[in-house]
């Protein structure tokens, strides 16, 4: 007898963890907002993470075959909302990035094209499971990301392009790449750096990617973030200084606080203690979302959970990385903790997908 999908399968510990640190990331802009132009930015978070929680719970119900089978009709649409904004979206700061909508509200495409490369990824390599991957299937999996990844990159948005390589080497590894097949794709890539260090990246690019090596050389330009940022972690020592109490964020010294060094600030106020604390929220998170695809009812489903843990991993390892000084200044959001709509609702509809690959495994 059929059983259809039922929320008595919902991972409630998953998503315990998740509003554990979204409850985390609201007090947490509201500290690091508190005595800026930004005040008020935590009620637009929870009017977002409650707008997130309802995608998920209907993503959630959408069988991720049905996805799988649209897959190329939402990819092209992605594909003409990323051309829409290199000619109609709205500058900021020197670079197209959203879509203005009525009410004042901005659309950011490249975010959601995530979710439909980790989509199209898994269609993709689940048709190719069995088989050993030829150089032509490589080519055909570089091409899907790679066409979407060269329009962000033109807006420009180097940290969200950057976002949608997980997701192909995710797929690779799990569709059965081979070592030497690897280490050819790795050899290219070191001698591709060249090329798109010289004719790609535009001068502001190249100073983030190699200011985080020695900030010390321009501290008042281009080494500046990096280097406030690292005062603010030293600063908050073992215990943290305490709540709206971080001298680096309410001096207004530590740039863009509730964003991208969210986590510096946090540091600051509640210090490696709590530091600590959030990155273990973050790993029991992954290795639940690993153990849901271990468990998976199929091939696709695995890749489909597989794809959300790359990016998810690559965003935390990116963002904390370049808070300590360990990597290059970006612009990579922390998933569920940096302020934004745009990254709140793709990691909640990533979530959603994943949640609907492990009730899926219980119907018969």
């Amino acid at each position: 007898m059929r059983r259809f999908i039922s929320f008595r399968d919902f991972d409630w510990l998953l998503l315990g963890l998740v509003l554990l640190l979204s409850v985390i990331s609201i007090f947490e802009i509201y500290s690091a907002t508190l005595h800026t132009k930004f005040v008020g930015f935590e009620t637009k978070q929870i009017f977002w993470l409650i707008g997130g929680l309802v995608a998920m719970f209907i993503f959630s119900l959408i069988n991720y075959h049905r996805l799988l089978e649209a897959v190329h009709w939402v990819y092209g649409f992605c594909l003409v909302s990323l051309v829409a904004v290199l000619i109609v979206g709205t500058k900021v700061l020197g670079g197209r990035r959203w879509i203005k909508l009525p009410g004042g509200i901005h659309f950011q495409p490249s975010e959601w094209v995530k979710v439909v490369l980790i989509v199209a990824m898994a269609r993709y390599f689940s048709n190719l499971a069995g088989k050993d991957l030829t150089w032509s299937d490589i080519f055909k999996a570089g091409l899907l990301v790679g066409v979407p990844m060269l329009l962000v990159l033109k807006q420009p948005d180097l940290g969200t392009s950057l976002t949608y390589i997980p997701v192909l080497i995710i797929g690779l590894f799990l569709g059965g790449l081979q070592w030497k097949q690897g280490l050819i794709l790795t050899v290219a890539s070191l001698i591709l750096i060249v090329p798109v260090w010289s004719k790609v990246l535009k001068p502001y690019q190249k100073q983030r990617l190699t200011s985080f090596l020695n900030p010390d050389t321009d501290p008042r330009g281009s080494g500046y973030q990096v280097k406030q940022s690292l005062i603010a972690v030293g600063d908050g020592g073992v215990w943290g200084r305490g709540a709206t109490k971080g001298t680096q964020t309410q001096g207004d010294f530590l740039p863009i606080p509730y964003t991208d060094f969210i986590f510096a600030a946090f540091c600051e106020e509640h210090g490696f203690v709590g530091a600590v604390f959030v990155l273990l929220i973050y790993f029991l998170i992954l290795t639940r979302l690993i153990q849901n695809a271990q468990t998976a009812a199929d091939v696709s489903g695995t890749f489909l959970i597989m794809g959300v843990v790359a990016v998810l991993v690559f965003q935390i390892a990116v963002n904390v990385g370049m808070v300590i000084g360990l990597m290059p200044v970006t612009g990579i959001p922390l998933p569920l903790m940096s302020y934004g709509g745009s990254s709140v609702l793709f990691t909640f509809l990533a979530l959603g997908m994943a949640m609907n690959v492990r009730m899926s495994r219980f119907v018969n």
